[in-house]
């Protein structure tokens, strides 16, 4: 039987562009993940891999051009994005050569002998490897940055991690653009363009996380989809770990002196905020704690003013625009729920912005009102009305986990007068990532950056953006009275790597 061919399809048209690739056979999945199995002594020197990887940021941006265009085509996200996208993505990658050529990452730390201790020490020597093979699973709604050049992809790299990415069938033939510049940048430092494996189709995902050489997992998109492979890479005869980011509500909550004082300031943030990207955000706030009455009349008129203006948008397929379609209607169809600006069907082929309101109390009730406590991807949000905080911690106690929850306090209560601190103690086991007087779109890559959060937001406690993102493709080693001539030169005495470590107890950089 012929390979099933893989479409590129345009989402403002529906039409099928160019068949960019075919889904690839159990034999195929099993030749792409040997293939990086036999590339990973190629990056055992970290000053290739290092070189590599801002080798890669190179040439992704000398392909610029033709890149964009083509994610364009196949998402509609727009130049101007996706030129953004690129440049954040060509960033992290060199972070994350500079994270490499640090050393740090390793954890190296050495104890000598020491016989008066109670046990008694004997010669330990400790550090990090990396794991092996990992498996990532491209994201639909950032084509560049959490996709096959991704974060996923950067830091198991950065690691020491060959990989294989399942492409997203939203953008296949970008997939294979970029995947090619990927290559052609390994084989400038003559490391194996099999270090960056990739394959197509539902089946080969599956392949995929069950080879028994992938050795880890990364995962961006729906809570279905992620929670299917979780449990395939818990089933294992070897079970392996599997770093999900599942879905998020990403709550918002607005103090009642926080409304009166900036409410119209507020509302313009949230329209904003809400629509980035056609709502196609995983950090889009899609629930707002707003209170009932005058306090919080400004702010709901000024967001629904803003929402009133913005144009229609395309989504990244027809999939996701019937979902969001099906998913409004259901919502704005139980008791109480209201829609100032309905969101919904735009034309053939785009959706419109709005938002839902409902008392608050409804929430805390439970029941069929669960549904808007479960996210909605596209440009909607809903907004609770609430009359006092007691109904705020009673929705808060209803919540799953979040990648980010967000708090809008007035002037005094951000001087610490006020319940401010209160709330951000009940925001805090919600949530990964918590905001003050700020909006959670926009993830900057960063050192201190955490992109994660309790389940289902994520399926662990670590992060996929920022430099800690190495941290889930390595496991510690430690040596036991090794002789010297035998240890790895990153746990030797003498340091001929010049690496940051803790020796003796004593922090050397």
């Amino acid at each position: 039987m012929a390979a099933a061919p893989v479409w590129s399809v345009d989402p403002r048209t529906g039409k099928q562009r160019e068949q960019a690739a075919t889904e690839a056979t159990a034999e195929e999945v099993d030749a792409a993940v040997r293939a990086a199995h036999a590339a990973r002594q190629a990056l055992a020197d970290r000053t290739v891999r290092a070189a590599f990887l801002r080798t890669a940021a190179d040439e992704l941006e000398a392909a610029g051009g033709t890149l964009v265009e083509t994610a364009d085509a196949e998402t509609a996200l727009g130049p101007a994005r996706l030129t953004g996208e690129l440049a954040r993505t060509c960033y992290q990658l060199r972070a994350f050569a500079g994270i490499v050529d640090e050393g740090e990452f390793l954890g190296v730390v050495i104890d000598h002998p020491d016989d008066t201790a109670t046990p008694p020490v004997p010669d330990l020597r400790r550090h990090k490897v990396p794991l092996g093979v990992v498996a990532v699973y491209a994201a639909s709604n950032f084509p560049f940055a959490f996709s096959v050049p991704g974060g996923d992809t950067a830091s198991a790299l950065a690691a020491g991690c060959p990989v294989v990415v399942k492409a997203h069938p939203d953008h296949p033939a970008l997939s294979e653009r970029v995947a090619g510049v990927l290559r052609r940048a390994a084989a400038r430092h003559g490391i194996p363009e099999g270090v960056v494996g990739l394959v197509h189709g539902f089946d080969a995902g599956l392949s995929l996380i069950r080879h028994p050489l992938v050795a880890a997992a990364g995962f961006t998109g729906s809570v279905r989809g992620g929670r299917a492979l979780f449990d395939a890479a818990a089933a294992r005869p070897v079970p392996i770990p599997f770093h999900g980011e599942l879905g998020s509500l990403n709550p918002v909550v607005v103090t009642e002196a926080a409304a009166a004082e900036r409410g119209e300031a507020i509302g313009a943030g949230l329209a904003g905020s809400m629509t980035l990207g056609v709502g196609q955000f995983c950090v889009k706030p899609g629930l707002v704690l707003v209170p009932a009455g005058d306090a919080g009349d400004g702010l709901v008129k000024t967001l629904a003013d803003a929402l009133a203006g913005t144009g229609e948008g395309v989504l990244l397929d027809h999939r996701m625009r019937g979902n969001f379609v099906a998913g409004v209607a259901e919502r704005a169809a139980l008791p109480g729920v209201s829609a100032p600006v309905p969101p919904g069907p735009g034309g053939e082929h785009t959706v419109s912005a709005g938002f839902l309101t409902v008392p608050a109390g409804r929430l805390a009730a439970g029941g069929a009102y669960d549904l808007l406590l479960e996210e909605c991807f596209g440009p909607v949000t809903v907004v609770a009305r609430y009359d006092d905080e007691s109904e705020v911690r009673a929705v808060l106690s209803r919540l799953p986990g979040n990648l980010t929850a967000t708090v809008q306090l007035s002037a005094e209560e951000a001087a610490g007068r006020g319940r401010g601190a209160e709330i951000l103690a009940e925001l805090t086991p919600l949530a990964g990532r918590v905001l003050v007087n700020g909006w959670p779109t926009g993830v900057a890559v960063a050192p201190a950056q955490h992109h994660g959060g309790p389940y289902p937001a994520t399926t662990s406690t670590s992060t996929s953006v920022g430099g800690t993102a190495i941290e889930r493709w390595l496991r510690p080693v430690a040596y036991q009275g090794v002789p010297e001539a035998l240890l790895p030169p990153e746990l030797r005495d003498d340091n001929p790597l010049g690496l940051p470590r803790r020796f003796n107890g004593v922090l050397e950089r």
